[in-house]
């Protein structure tokens, strides 16, 4: 189009160098020759109409070319589309499986799991959690963690200080006879959402596991001992009966005069010690084979009847006082169950009950007045309660702590428990192997009381 106008402009220029640009159109007489005009105006016309064709032909054919370059990109696009809506449907499949998976990890762990932000709230909660706590995530979210667990055993203190100093801190909670517990609280590198992280494990069953172990070794180990120091005593106490029974026989024998009932009560004494000192023996034997695997149904009281006797055998004070001399008053309740437990164990425990309360009448009581032990057994409600009573010296409060602690541990008191009096062991008896509780009130006016509770079930 641009070469058409500057063949018209040229031609125009052209036609006015002429001094008459229409004269190529006159006749030689000057009239106007209409024929020329209409054929060059024709040819001028199909020229003109001509490169106009040329050019609609030409853009016809770009358009053409661009029409098919567009179907072509809308197609590609259309495929690309189609291809990038599959890839992020794709990948959010995958999210949505890998989330679903997290979760399932997080919630199918045997651990509670709790996730704090930086202000200390609920952001994650897992299956453990809810069915510890019986509160479900939805209820929890957003909360403040000891309001949502009051019952956590962990301070806004050292929270603050895993997120602080982004140090793993484990803490251990035990309550002995109950439940062990371990805790760890960890900071997350990235914290959009959740910043801290605390797993509480809850380890009863392992600790359990181990301390029996621990205790079977102790009871083997106890028991070979007590075994060889039975052994050991039975010994010389054999030699001093043979030696009492030959010297009574050569007291009775020999005219010693107004001696004679002197040495013979003399060497009762030293028979009666000896007996003493082989029922300790056998004591200790009966110790070594106490604990066993299996438990049995028995009578408290009648256990509690066979300590007493056993009792008489052992216990004389320093002053001669024997626990035969001792009034024991026994209040059994009537129609009382029987319980499954160990039988030879309970013996121990109640005999070591005894002992106690024996030591401390020392000093107590008159030629009119004998020394008193009370002792109950009852029923209330789901378990059996033996009481032993006293009213000897009594415990302060440092000895009511110590009493029940083993001989390694350590006293805030000057003057700690005596270990040769402390009941650990009959403690461990009555908490560990048969989930009972033992305790003891000592007072001056109301005397000193242990308390024995044993489950029925």
């Amino acid at each position: 189009m641009k070469h058409l106008l500057t063949l018209i402009v040229l031609a125009t220029v052209s036609l006015r160098a002429h001094a008459d640009i229409f004269a190529v159109f006159r006749e030689q007489d000057g009239s106007t020759n209409w024929q020329y005009i209409a054929n060059t105006s024709a040819s001028l016309l199909i020229i003109t109409l001509l490169v106009v064709l040329f050019f609609l032909i030409r853009a016809h054919r770009r358009a053409m070319r661009s029409n098919r370059a567009l179907t072509d990109i809308k197609a590609t696009l259309e495929d690309r589309v189609a291809e990038r809506t599959a890839n992020l449907r794709e990948t959010a499949e995958q999210l949505r499986k890998r989330e679903a998976y997290i979760a399932s990890i997080v919630n199918s762990m045997p651990v509670m799991l709790i996730g704090l932000n930086q202000d200390l709230q609920v952001t994650q909660w897992n299956k453990v959690a809810e069915d510890t706590t019986g509160r479900p995530f939805s209820d929890v979210a957003g909360m403040n963690l000891w309001a949502a667990h009051p019952a956590i055993t962990l301070s806004e203190q050292q929270v603050r200080s895993v997120l602080d100093s982004g140090e793993t801190l484990k803490v251990k909670h035990t309550q002995r006879g109950q439940y062990s517990f371990d805790i760890t609280l960890y900071r997350l590198e990235h914290d959009d959402d959740t910043g801290i992280v605390i797993l509480i494990s809850d380890i009863t069953k392992q600790v359990n596991a181990e301390s029996k172990v621990a205790e079977r070794d102790k009871l083997s180990a106890l028991g070979e001992l007590a075994s060889a120091m039975a052994y050991d005593i039975s010994l010389p106490i054999n030699t001093i009966f043979k030696r009492v029974s030959a010297a009574r026989q050569q007291i009775e024998a020999a005219d010693l005069g107004p001696a004679t009932e002197y040495l013979l009560r003399e060497v009762e004494t030293v028979r009666q010690s000896a007996q003493q000192s082989k029922a300790i023996a056998q004591n200790l034997l009966e110790l070594a084979g106490s604990h066993h695997n299996t438990r049995q149904i028995a009578d408290v009281s009648a256990i509690m009847d066979r300590s007493i006797e056993l009792a008489k055998d052992l216990f004389t004070n320093s002053d001669g006082l024997t626990f035969r001399d001792v009034d024991v008053r026994r209040n059994y309740a009537t129609a009382l169950p029987q319980i499954s437990c160990f039988p030879s164990e309970l013996e121990q425990v109640f005999t070591r009950l005894l002992r106690s309360a024996f030591y401390a009448l020392d000093g107590v009581g008159s030629a009119e007045v004998k020394p008193r032990i009370s002792v109950e057994v009852g029923e209330f409600m789901d378990s059996l309660w033996i009481k032993v009573g006293h009213r000897g010296k009594c415990l302060n409060a440092d000895e009511q702590l110590d009493i029940f602690e083993p001989f390694f541990a350590i006293s805030t008191s000057q003057t700690s428990f005596p270990v040769e009096h402390r009941l650990s062991y009959p403690y461990f008896i009555i908490t560990e192997h048969h989930r009972g509780h033992m305790s003891v009130t000592s007072d001056e006016q109301l005397g000193t009381s242990f308390n024995i509770q044993l489950p029925l079930d």
